[in-house]
């Protein structure tokens, strides 16, 4: 008796052991790409894709550029994208853009299957007696490959259940028995409604499946979604408010060692459902017809889905598509959530608290219409309507931005140096794709700081310029875009070394300079697509960047002078400094309009056209020898307003040593202070940022200004003008700023919108009245976020 309890008690625990075990390595019948490896191994967040809704959803090639899309999305939001699928037997976790097309490209054919985990084995082994399968991966099989990847979050569209008379026929999706062995969090949103949800849930619940619902902004229980509807009529087992709280659950999950599934129920965006009264009717059509043409099984689902889009008149097509990209964006922000908590072993460093929802509901008027389109989606109107006017109007560069991370197998130690990628060769990397753009990151940080603020900017009639604009609207942003048919949108790649610091990038903004590289013709582009956006914003600050070309560069300043806006320049990089140079300096061909038959723009004091320029070390040198070049210094009214500051002849490196403290030293010796002091008859104020440095303030301030007679600002003023000469100007004040703290190489997630984070935070603390002392720690602490964040600008909101 005792031998065979025993037996059964071992038996028991073979049978609860899970059923699935991480494979480390590629062997005939399973391959991870070297990508999702890379990031499983380094704590990445990756994200999981079935691959059932390419092959048995939507035709070629709508399914390959609905794969594209999600996968962009996946890394719109710091995550790697893992596609899983069957190509020829083998299964694949981070399908190929080769993969994706021969599998796309395959629906209809016979050898093309639907498979759970009860086919796997067929579909792999085969191909070893020379038939080989291509395969859609269900839920059920997803799970299995994505567990045996390391991959811990998946996204889909919805899940299967148990059918309607399931009491009879026993047709019970395996999707939920795999959520009852596989510990991998699917987020879907919930059971397609003509399955019996009730009985799901319970099934769920016997099999051990964790299932929570997401309140997306709803207070209180919420309901399970039902697929094309956010209602089921049946409550929720459970109701979570953000995707940190979801993180958490998958972390305690982990930790617990229980080898049960999650699923994260995402209600289908509200803009987007079919009510849940005129779905009940389509579907209780729709199972009479299955009934009646005795479709049950795995025909079931395909002939319902079929019905259901007849019957909706196509309605339900656009809504999948919908609730699909919500739930991958959902998902990812979750995945980032997890690997955030797994980094610091289960401290969260997020702020998300609100109930908020995935895809924020906004409001029409979110995105200012275009003027010009050639498109017919409608998803931007051809009509611009009338803008409500924006303290800041920020004008420039928007863009896919890639940041390429170098990333070698032996991490480098302390005082190592091989820290930079190989040139000539393949270098391992983890990449991520983000919205940026010089322009569009400024906007962002301003934004999220809580200005009042519009991007200006244009964009391709191309892949690129839709996933653009449809991030904007996701950013609440409120944007005023040109589209030019035919052109690119512009994409930005930086490769960083093992410390993440850029090593070189490549940048392709060519969009901006089409038609503006002479005066006459960005003249006539100006005032066609560019100066009515200027007027209908009526900005206190105008802020450019230099991906201008000089001609329209010079344009912008003039116009944005005389209409009152304080401009700020951010430089962009050493080879497109310049550019304001030749704006303020060059004149315009005597041959153009009457309006540019003008002498060059004035810079000097008392009225300059610029108010602020944000260059590193690098581009204030750019600029330097670019004014030096142009005569700028040679001319009489630039070397009367530097003599009216008064500064001495002799003693002058004391001076600045008394203002600058400890920075002194290193700074005087780089010329760094001394050229940022020949600038100011250009621009009001200069701010050289100098990465873990921190940040020299240059700045002219006015008559009576308090810090001119207060002794603790004493050792900052360089220079005093006399009686302000004629300038309004009381004195030259110089100061360092060390950062707001010191980030050592692994706590830099990302270094390629730091800056352009630092420019907006420190217009948006000036718009909101901060002095430029607070105003510069503003723009520290942003820029810190920035860098501990996965693409792009970091979440700022806390420092509201």
């Amino acid at each position: 008796m005792w031998s065979h309890s025993r037996h059964l008690f071992h038996k028991r625990c073979l049978v609860q052991r899970p059923l699935v075990r991480r494979l480390t390595t590629n062997n005939a019948f399973f391959q991870i790409s070297d990508e999702v490896r890379n990031a499983v191994k380094s704590d990445q967040p990756v994200v999981a894709l079935e691959s059932t809704i390419y092959t048995h959803g939507y035709p070629f090639p709508e399914n390959v550029a609905l794969a594209e899309e999600l996968e962009s999305v996946v890394r719109d939001n710091g995550c790697v994208p893992a596609t899983i699928g069957i190509v020829d037997g083998v299964a694949k976790v981070g399908m190929t853009a080769g993969d994706i097309n021969i599998l796309g490209s395959s629906v209809g054919d016979p050898r093309t299957l639907k498979l759970s985990r009860r086919d796997l084995s067929y579909a792999c082994g085969m191909r070893l007696v020379n038939k080989s399968f291509h395969g859609g991966t269900t839920i059920a099989s997803t799970m299995i490959l994505a567990h045996m990847a390391g991959i811990k979050v998946f996204a889909t569209g919805g899940l299967g259940g148990v059918h309607r008379g399931a009491e009879n026929s026993m047709d019970i999706s395996a999707d939920l028995t795999e959520l009852g062995r596989t510990p991998v969090a699917v987020v879907s949103s919930g059971s397609k409604s003509f399955l019996d949800i009730p009985r799901t849930l319970e099934y769920l619940e016997t099999e051990g499946a964790t299932v929570a619902t997401f309140a997306d902004g709803r207070a209180g229980p919420v309901e399970f979604p039902a697929f094309w509807s956010r209602d089921s009529g049946v409550k929720s087992p459970l109701t979570i408010y953000s995707e940190t709280e979801a993180a958490a659950i998958i972390y305690a999950q982990s930790c617990l060692g229980l080898k049960s599934g999650l699923l994260f129920a995402n209600p289908i965006p509200e803009t987007s459902a079919i009510p849940k009264s005129q779905m009940d009717r389509i579907i209780e059509k729709a199972i009479e017809e299955a009934n009646a043409a005795h479709a049950s099984g795995k025909d079931n689902t395909p002939f319902i889905l079929s019905k259901i889009r007849e019957l909706s008149g196509g309605a339900s097509l656009p809504a999948n598509r919908a609730l699909i990209v919500s739930n991958v964006k959902r998902g990812s922000i979750v995945a980032r959530e997890l690997a955030q908590l797994e980094r610091s072993g289960g401290i969260s460093t997020s702020s998300v608290t609100l109930p908020s929802a995935a895809i924020p509901k906004l409001p029409s008027s979110t995105i200012e219409p275009v003027t010009q389109t050639s498109r017919s989606d409608h998803r931007i109107s051809p009509e611009p309507k009338p803008a409500p006017p924006r303290d800041i109007l920020v004008a420039g560069a928007l863009a896919i931005d890639y940041s390429c991370d170098y990333a070698p197998f032996n991490i480098p130690k302390d005082g190592e140096t091989d820290i930079s990628p190989h040139l000539r060769t393949s270098n391992p990397a983890r990449i991520s794709q983000s919205l940026g753009g010089v322009a569009h990151n400024i906007a962002y940080a301003a934004h999220l700081l809580g200005s009042s603020v519009r991007l200006c900017s244009a964009v391709g009639d191309d892949l690129p310029g839709r996933m653009a604009e449809d991030h904007l609207r996701r950013e609440n942003m409120d944007c005023a875009l040109n589209v030019h048919p035919g052109a690119r949108s512009a994409q930005y790649m930086a490769v960083n070394d093992a410390n993440k610091d850029l090593y070189v990038a490549m940048a392709d903004m060519a969009i901006l300079e089409t038609g503006s590289q002479s005066y006459n013709e960005a003249s006539k582009e100006f005032k066609e697509k560019w100066l009515p956006k200027l007027d209908a914003t009526r900005p206190k600050w105008l802020i450019l960047d230099g991906n201008w070309p000089a001609p329209m560069l010079h344009h912008w300043l003039s116009a944005g002078s005389s209409k009152g806006a304080k401009i700020a320049f951010e430089p962009v990089s050493v080879a497109k400094a310049v550019r304001l140079i030749t704006a303020l300096t060059k004149p315009p061909a005597k041959s153009a309009s009457p309006s540019n038959s003008e002498s060059p723009l004035l810079p000097f004091l008392p009225n300059p056209s610029l108010h602020l320029i944000t260059p590193n070390a690098s581009e204030l040198h750019a600029l330097h020898s670019a004014a030096t070049s142009s005569g700028l210094f040679e001319d009489a009214q630039w070397f009367s307003v530097l003599d009216s500051f008064n500064l001495p002849s002799v003693g002058s490196q004391a001076r600045l040593g008394r203002a600058l403290g400890q920075a002194a030293e290193g700074l005087i010796s780089e010329g760094i202070p001394q050229m940022s002091i020949q600038m100011l008859p250009v621009c009001e104020t200069i701010l050289t940022t100098l990465g873990p440095r921190g940040v020299l303030l240059a700045t002219t301030i006015p008559e009576g200004d308090r810090r001119l007679d207060d002794e603790g600002f004493a050792k900052y003023i360089v220079g005093r003008v006399q009686n302000g000469h004629g300038t309004g100007v009381g004195g030259v004040y110089m100061r360092h700023f060390a950062p707001s703290e010191v980030l050592g190489p692994e706590d830099q997630v990302s270094v390629n919108a730091a800056g352009d984070t630092f420019t907006g935070a420190v217009v948006a603390g000036l718009v909101g009245g901060k002095s430029i002392e607070d105003a510069i720690y503003l723009g520290s602490q942003a820029a810190a976020l920035t860098l501990r964040h996965v693409g792009g600008v970091g979440d700022l909101k806390t420092l509201r």
